[in-house]
């Protein structure tokens, strides 16, 4: 089972998006068969096999298991991944695109390059696992705590220097056989974290 998957078809992500059937995802990331399913969502064994059929059809769940009852033929299910995420790439035309967006200071431009991230990586991490090759990728994700403003303005021109010099050290034009990555970095304030049983919000 993947940690997560990049659904880029516009047909499974409505499948998966359905109330629902992401329920029967998040209770499918250990094999259950239909009856099973049925006992713990609250719902007939018949509606819920009707749902898995449509899962397994969009490639969101698929057979881990048979056992023979007698005459009969058990099936236990299990998610393809923990957890999903959407692809922009689903949405055609209307998806996010950094060109379309002028100004890259704003929330707009973060948001396109996130999303054309998403949409770039899943395609990439797609081909990969069909060749069975590793991707090879990079991720830093830390919290900085700013005294004031002008610390973060120090902080971003020290960061945006250090970046274009090791850009600069490393970019190799002529390198035969080299590839291209693209290198995103992003800032913007964290969010505050809101306890799902009561509400209250934590800093």
């Amino acid at each position: 089972m993947l940690e997560v998957e990049v659904i880029a078809d516009p047909a499974a992500a409505v499948s998966a998006l359905d109330p629902i059937r992401a329920d029967l995802l998040a209770e499918l990331r250990e094999p259950a068969s239909a009856a099973t399913l049925a006992a713990r969502v609250g719902l007939a064994r018949q509606k819920v096999n009707y749902h898995l059929r449509a899962l397994q059809q969009h490639g969101l769940v698929t057979v881990a298991e048979e056992r023979r009852w007698g005459g009969l033929t058990e099936r236990l299910m299990v998610a393809t991944a923990s957890s999903y995420v959407v692809s922009p790439g689903a949405l055609g035309k209307v998806a996010a695109n950094p060109d379309r967006t002028r100004d890259r200071l704003s929330a707009s431009y973060l948001i396109a390059v996130a999303a054309r991230t998403v949409r770039e990586v899943g395609e990439l991490w797609r081909s990969a696992r069909a060749e069975r090759k590793r991707l090879p990728t990079l991720t830093i994700d830390t919290t900085v705590t700013f005294a004031s403003a002008a610390d973060r303005a120090a902080f971003t021109r020290e960061l945006a220097d250090a970046v274009t010099g090791l850009a600069a050290r490393y970019h190799d034009t002529t390198a035969s056989g080299g590839r291209a990555h693209r290198v995103v970095l992003a800032s913007y304030p964290a969010p505050t974290r809101k306890d799902s049983d009561d509400g209250q919000e934590r800093r």
